[in-house]
């Protein structure tokens, strides 16, 4: 979804682009932060300030919503078994990935148009997640640049939408090596658009169709109106999406063509490899098959994910499928998304396997409702949550998260 946020410090990247300043009109929703206690508070607040639209299209699922209900339930299945009388007073969820050192076990899943939502979102998530030394995945939907969103966040990844044709992937993949990513994305659960009936009931549409509803929406909400759009407009112009194809301005009756994505299979996958020098992860993946032909094509990750609910309704929970997607990736790295919320779902995913998590829909509306200060809010909250919980499991590192630590819920 949309992008921004506000952002109070420079970055140091000579070629940065600048970043918004913040100014009074953003002290009342930074002071509101001491009351966000979890990253569950941000949904409200960012129900109350963005247009329906496009809180719609953050926060829905595909169809009945199925998934994204299964998401959140697969943590409630599963409760821990903590050991007493360790010290733990030297504990640290710093970890590595990929051979690079993060402070978190968690950074920022991909989320597209997220500067429709946040002043500048891509650009604070970006430079939020630098500062805090976690990755950050750029969405290829973004309505930012990539050159300017790495630009500001050297933790940055990007991920990629592309279609099954040889010549739009070779010349988004040469961009994305020129831009200075070290690790290319590819989101593989997206061969047609899914069917987000929720989009039609709220009046989203991508690209927006200029009309009286949309109109209508925007003017109730005046804040996201003056604070984030028409300060959009006015400073950067129409925004477009900028990394997929032909640029395709927002508002637009035109179709966005970024080709036919149902072509795309393994052998593209090989062609990408070859093209791509960094590290290639594999976003979408749910079957331990999948998972193995993975890791016998040369890709160093795979994300299990059902892209947040968002796709096929029904799709296994992304926590679900984990063990088994373990079991087949070999030396390849596993990560997960997808209903996480609290410091316990880390632990939980980490001790089923998963070497790394990410998450989305909290940080949009922290970036949302007061930008930059909010997204280091999110961090805060859900870091400390992670360092609490170790020490109440009784553990002093990450790697200590092992299935010995948890088990089945037991019925009431």
């Amino acid at each position: 979804m949309p992008d921004t946020s506000e952002m109070s410090s420079p970055v140091s990247t000579p070629n940065a682009p600048a970043l918004p300043r913040a100014d009074s009109a953003d002290k009342a929703p930074q002071r509101a932060l001491a009351r966000i206690l979890a990253l569950e508070d941000f949904e409200e607040r960012a129900r109350r300030y963005l247009p329906r639209p496009m809180f719609g299209y953050v926060s829905g699922g595909a169809e009945t919503s199925a998934s994204l209900r299964a998401n959140r339930a697969a943590f409630d299945e599963i409760e821990f078994s903590p050991r007493v009388l360790v010290d733990v007073s030297g504990r640290t969820a710093k970890t590595t990935l990929f051979g690079r050192g993060y402070d978190a076990p968690f950074g920022f899943a991909p989320m597209g148009g997220t500067s429709m939502a946040a002043y500048r979102g891509d650009i604070v998530l970006a430079h939020a997640a630098a500062q805090a030394h976690i990755p950050m995945i750029m969405s290829g939907a973004s309505l930012t640049r990539l050159e300017e969103v790495r630009a500001a966040g050297s933790t940055a990844w990007f991920q990629a939408y592309l279609p099954g044709d040889n010549g739009p992937i070779t010349r988004l993949v040469e961009r994305v090596t020129r831009a200075g990513f070290d690790t290319l994305v590819l989101t593989v659960d997206v061969p047609v658009g899914a069917n987000r009936e929720n989009n039609l009931r709220s009046g989203f549409s991508r690209p927006l169709r200029p009309t009286l509803r949309l109109a209508w929406e925007s003017a109730l909400r005046p804040r996201w109106l003056f604070g984030m759009f028409l300060r959009t407009l006015l400073v950067h112009g129409m925004p477009h999406f900028e990394n997929m194809g032909a640029r395709i301005p927002l508002i637009t009756n035109a179709s966005r063509g970024d080709g036919p994505r149902d072509r795309l299979s393994w052998t593209h996958l090989e062609l990408i490899r070859r093209l791509w020098k960094g590290r290639l992860v594999l976003k979408g993946v749910l079957d331990p098959g999948d998972a193995r032909i993975a890791r016998e094509s040369g890709v160093d990750g795979v994300i299990v994910s059902n892209h947040g609910g968002r796709q096929l309704d029904g799709a296994a929970a992304p926590l679900r499928a984990l063990p088994a997607v373990v079991a087949q990736a070999g030396a390849m790295t596993v990560m997960i998304d997808g209903g996480i919320r609290r410091g316990t779902d880390v632990l939980k995913a980490l001790a089923l396997g998963a070497q790394f998590v990410f998450v989305g829909r909290p940080f949009l509306y922290a970036a949302a409702i007061a930008g930059e200060p909010g997204v280091r809010h999110g961090i805060r909250l859900l870091s400390e949550e992670i360092e609490r919980d170790m020490a109440l499991l009784g553990i002093t590192t990450l790697a200590e998260m092992t299935r010995e630590r948890i088990r089945p819920r037991q019925p009431a």
